[in-house]
């Protein structure tokens, strides 16, 4: 049996049901390991955008759950392999210190052995409108090797709630880790029929 082991990183930017049902998402999945780690901003965030039992819940999803402050544990070495890591949301200061190198969190750490070691990083940065610091930052991490994914919704296949949207945003970014069980997300069919008023 092949393992592929993901890390799901969630900050503190608006958007915590998308890390959320990215956990979810790949509890469900055959072969897939797990690893979490949430900063203390998203704590304050799962608690106010989803309910106070998120983390709970999440933590029980996963099979290893790392605190931000240990940045001696696995996942903070290249040693130790990884498919690739998801961060969702990416608030700006989590994007900055990526860009910038500075490690001085497990999260920032575990995003930064990802693009040393030349693994998918993808980043759902969460912020808007974007000024020109933001941008640099996109594009230092970009260059580096990370994609940028905005949780930007799309419409052609015609959504019915918020929960579909956030739905085919995680399949999105699973997509992109390229695991053997993708693609996960609806394409697009093709053609505009049956769209038109």
């Amino acid at each position: 049996m092949n393992i592929a082991r993901v890390i799901v990183g969630i900050s503190g930017a608006s958007g915590a049901a998308l890390g959320m049902r990215i956990v979810e998402l790949l509890a469900a999945l055959p072969d897939i390991e797990t690893h979490l780690v949430v900063s203390d901003a998203a704590r304050r965030t799962l608690d106010l955008e989803c309910d106070p039992t998120a983390l709970e819940r999440l933590q029980s999803l996963v099979h290893h759950h790392h605190p931000n402050d240990d940045i001696g544990t696995s996942i903070a070495s290249g040693s130790f392999p990884v498919h690739g890591m998801i961060v969702a949301p990416c608030s700006m200061q989590t994007l900055s210190a990526i860009a910038t190198g500075r490690t001085d969190t497990l999260l920032a750490r575990a995003a930064d052995v990802q693009l040393k070691e030349r693994r998918r990083l993808v980043l759902m940065t969460r912020e808007t409108p974007l000024h020109l610091g933001h941008l640099r930052n996109m594009c230092a991490v970009t260059e580096m090797g990370a994609i940028i994914m905005p949780p930007v919704p799309a419409f052609y296949h015609l959504p019915q709630s918020v929960a579909e949207i956030v739905d085919h945003l995680a399949t999105r970014a699973i997509d992109l880790l390229e695991l053997s069980c993708s693609p996960l997300s609806k394409s697009w069919p093709g053609t505009l029929q049956g769209l038109e008023g």
